[in-house]
């Protein structure tokens, strides 16, 4: 059970996730502002927070093109992750992977990949390499239900089963894949269903119970270190903005847009912790200011940042 500083940890770093996100919204207004596509995750935050927080800092994440709350959630530096978003040279990855391919190797998020199914066996090889060195970690893969859809899902669903590897999928279905309702590319209904073909545990959550997720999580967690095998965890959530910040949304009904807005993680679990006397409004005053003190100087820091030299830009490529 999460106990009552978990829960307070929680709604900290979905608000902060909002917060940062909500910049993001305001800055991609700006032309030229921000290099690239911005993808973001608005209304999904309970998924981020839960997973990370059932986390060691040793496990490591996997995550798609929609990371931010991902990153915010297993520590990452918001000074950096705002950084690399704009492109400057003191970005997590000196500015060269922009915010769609973020590595933070020192909190063990190796990668994001905008690739729809590409982290998945990226997952697998890292969770084949903690056990082969005998390391009581594991490794986590975030991904949307149009990835479940990818032949990578199946076959690194199969080959975690079959090696009994430390893995846990985390399919954040948020209805859409792209602009896809998943009815209209899949015909079941829980993606989680499809853990039995593979004889390992599939798990339904609401994605929008913070506490749940990460409920959920600590189990999968345990599970991978007691050789009972990989989960697959379907939270059902759902995303407020576009696929990107181009995305005019034409094809998500108002209604449902506002329907689930209602279903707020953060409004959710800040009423619950309210309820039960474990923070005040005042506190949670103070967690708001924070939180935007934090991105503003994330903003500040990132537009006094310097640009990558030119001669840079062949380093640290490996390939």
């Amino acid at each position: 059970m999460a106990s009552k500083q978990k829960k307070v940890e929680l709604l900290w770093n979905m608000l902060l996730s909002r917060r940062f996100e909500e910049k993001l919204t305001e800055l991609c207004k700006i032309d030229r502002k921000l290099p690239g596509m911005v993808i973001l995750s608005t209304g999904q935050e309970a998924v981020a927070a839960g997973v990370c927080g059932a986390l060691e800092m040793e496990d490591v994440i996997i995550t798609n093109h929609r990371s931010h709350a991902h990153l915010i959630a297993k520590g990452a530096d918001p000074d950096q992750l705002m950084a690399e978003i704009y492109g400057k040279a003191t970005g997590c990855n000196k500015g060269k992977s922009g915010t769609l391919h973020i590595a933070v190797p020192e909190v063990n998020a190796l990668g994001t990949t905008t690739v729809v199914g590409g982290g998945i066996p990226i997952a697998v090889g890292t969770a084949f390499a903690q056990q082969y060195n005998g390391s009581k970690s594991v490794t986590v893969c975030f991904f949307g239900n149009g990835a479940a859809d990818e032949g990578s899902f199946h076959e690194s669903m199969n080959l975690a089963a079959l090696w009994n590897l430390p893995v846990i999928f985390v399919c954040e279905n948020n209805i859409y894949a792209g602009a896809q309702r998943m009815e209209d590319h899949t015909r079941v209904k829980d993606i989680a269903t499809r853990a039995a073909g593979y004889a390992i545990t599939g798990e339904v959550v609401d994605g929008n119970d913070a506490v749940a997720v990460y409920e959920a999580a600590l189990k999968a967690r345990e599970r991978c270190l007691t050789w009972k095998g990989p989960t697959l965890l379907e939270c059902k959530t759902y995303r407020w903005r576009g696929h990107g910040e181009a995305d005019h949304q034409i094809y998500q009904p108002k209604d449902e847009i506002n329907a689930w807005m209602e279903r707020c993680p953060i409004k959710k679990l800040k009423a619950e912790l309210l309820s039960e006397a474990i923070i005040t409004d005042e506190i949670m005053a103070q967690m708001e200011f924070e939180a935007i003190d934090i991105v503003e100087s994330a903003v500040r820091f990132a537009e006094e940042s310097p640009w990558p030299a030119p001669h840079e830009a062949l380093e640290d490529v490996y390939a």
